[in-house]
């Protein structure tokens, strides 16, 4: 931290401090209109952040950290595509793939706008049933073949927007490694009507070079050795000639850039299984929608700018109030993969512990992301954000209008949604749990016995985040609003959002492993690898 950061921070300390003996439900007591204050309208969400232990001052102090540390110089270092991942020598344009300001700042508006065209054409051949495979038959089905960025953030979207019945083309996905996922997929397939999108920036990726090659072994076993693969293969890829020698044709190839970071593609190429399932006029309005969040969080000051505000408010949860992690809980059913979609964004992106220059941060950084769709979590994992001793922020999101006709599915949904976090808020003691065990008729002794263990403490955060509908545009405007949480977090903590080299050492000695796996006869794998490992590699290979 600089020094102007570390007074802010340190004023910051203070006001922790002397919240600390308050309570969230005084704070509505002393002001009525806290909540409608506390209330954003930005980009078709609705987000209410009222249910944290902050008065003014307090808010008051956390924007004058975000101040200290540069955030709104910081959002304009993205939109002009200043190298902010310096690690890699890279800019970070995600945005630039769905807002044409910060596309053309960067002169690659041009590239955009022509691999657009070009993904939108390709899936919509696909949905018109234009494209025949190697026998003529229509495709039925298309199977993206992808992990991590290349997969979660699509696979997201097509499960929060798609129908079945409204698919022309079934939109499948495979990302993992056990070969029971390509087994049960490949299971309900047609090779002769499937199409398969290796999608891979640097066409290497272990895992899914390994499901494509067998996605191709496949093919050729159904329809032939002389089949002609080009009409069965797509590819989203940097690297073309890898994917030509793969067998996909040239034309079929969609570019893919080092500026846009994995966990962030979905906006680009990697997001042609999205046009595929939905139509390249809503792959267009989610990037509509992500654009209308990008602009609020490029113009807006940062006491107003709702990205800010919210990371701001997610590291004073880390870093002041002790909390490890924070709960993600959609009550809307098809938003069932946002917290996994979540996880990946933020985890990967904050769970550093160097600084930008290498030295050690002086403080936590990103945390834990859990959680699950409600009303499930609510007879799982909520006894726990309840009455566990570690208070833990939840994120609650909803939809107000349903896309659906069972309307009174959805009133008891928003009811659950809004009285778990009155619950979290307010609590109930103990003398308010014995009252009301009298008042049902118990005894005095069992209402002593009982009230302890059904009590509330309360005083737990929330913030509630509410889509007017569950459509495209509305689901890029929150995703982008997440993408910009985490980079202004980042900011705070002065490390960089956009690489990721936490995995690769597993990968490395996983190659390792796997030598020792496949080895024929009987290794001196006690010579070779470490005693750890060494037990294992024998007991496999017997």
């Amino acid at each position: 931290m600089t020094q102007t950061t570390s007074e802010a921070f340190s004023l910051l300390q203070q006001h922790a401090q002397r919240l600390a003996d308050q309570s969230l439900s005084g704070l509505f007591r002393n002001d009525p209109k806290r909540a409608s204050r506390l209330t954003d309208d930005v980009a078709g969400l609705r987000v209410d952040y009222s249910r944290h232990l902050l008065d003014q001052d307090g808010w008051d102090a956390l924007f004058a950290w975000g101040e200290a540390a540069g955030l709104s110089a910081a959002a304009e270092r993205m939109r002009s595509g200043a190298l902010i991942n310096p690690t890699e020598g890279r800019p970070a344009l995600h945005s630039a793939l769905r807002h044409r300001g910060c596309a053309e700042a960067n002169d690659v508006a041009e590239a955009v706008s022509e691999t657009g065209d070009r993904l939108a054409a390709i899936a919509e051949k696909l949905r018109a049933g234009h494209w025949r495979g190697a026998t003529g038959e229509i495709i039925t089905d298309f199977v993206n073949i992808g992990i991590g960025g290349s997969d979660l953030g699509p696979r997201a979207v097509v499960q929060a927007l798609s129908r079945p019945d409204q698919q022309p083309v079934r939109v499948h996905f495979l990302a993992n490694i056990d070969g029971a996922a390509i087994d049960d997929l490949l299971a309900g397939l047609n090779p002769a009507a499937t199409v398969f999108c290796i999608t891979s920036k640097s066409f290497g990726t272990r895992e899914t070079l390994t499901n494509a090659s067998s996605a191709r072994r496949w093919l050729l076993d159904a329809l032939g050795e002389d089949a002609d693969m080009a009409a069965h293969l797509v590819a989203v890829s940097a690297n073309v000639q890898r994917a030509v020698d793969f067998g996909v044709a040239e034309e079929n190839i969609l570019p893919m850039w080092d500026w846009v970071g994995g966990r962030y593609s979905l906006w680009s190429t990697v997001g042609l299984p999205i046009a595929v399932a939905l139509g390249a006029e809503a792959f267009e309005s989610l990037l509509a929608g992500a654009a209308a969040m990008d602009e609020h969080f490029f113009t807006a000051p940062l006491a107003d700018n709702l990205p800010m505000r919210l990371g701001l408010l997610g590291a004073w949860h880390r870093n002041l109030q002790g909390a490890a992690s924070y709960a993600v809980v959609p009550y809307a059913n098809r938003l069932g993969l946002l917290p996994s979609w979540l996880q990946q964004l933020d985890m990967e992106s904050n769970g550093k512990r160097v600084a930008l220059d290498g030295a050690p941060l002086p403080q936590d950084s990103g945390p834990l992301v859990w959680g699950g769709v409600g009303t499930d979590g609510q007879h799982a994992y909520f006894q726990w954000l309840h009455q566990g001793t570690s208070p833990t922020p939840v994120e609650f999101i909803g939809v107000r209008d349903p896309e659906h006709p069972f309307d009174e599915h959805h009133r008891q949904l928003l009811a659950n949604l809004l009285g778990q976090a009155s619950a979290l808020l307010h609590g109930r003691t103990e003398a308010q749990t014995r009252e009301e065990l009298l008042a049902a008729g118990r005894s005095d002794e069992d209402a002593r016995r009982l009230a302890p263990h059904m009590t509330f403490p309360g005083n737990r955060p929330s913030t509630i985040i509410m889509l007017e509908r569950l459509d495209a545009r509305s689901l890029g405007a929150l995703l982008a609003l997440y993408e910009h949480r985490v980079y202004v977090q980042s900011v705070l903590w002065n490390s960089n959002a956009f690489d990721q080299w936490g995995v690769e050492l597993g990968k490395t000695l996983a190659l390792a492993v796997e030598g020792h796996l496949s080895a024929d006869g009987a290794a001196d794998a006690e010579s070779e690898l470490d005693s750890s490992l060494a037990p294992w590699i024998d007991w496999l290979r017997r």
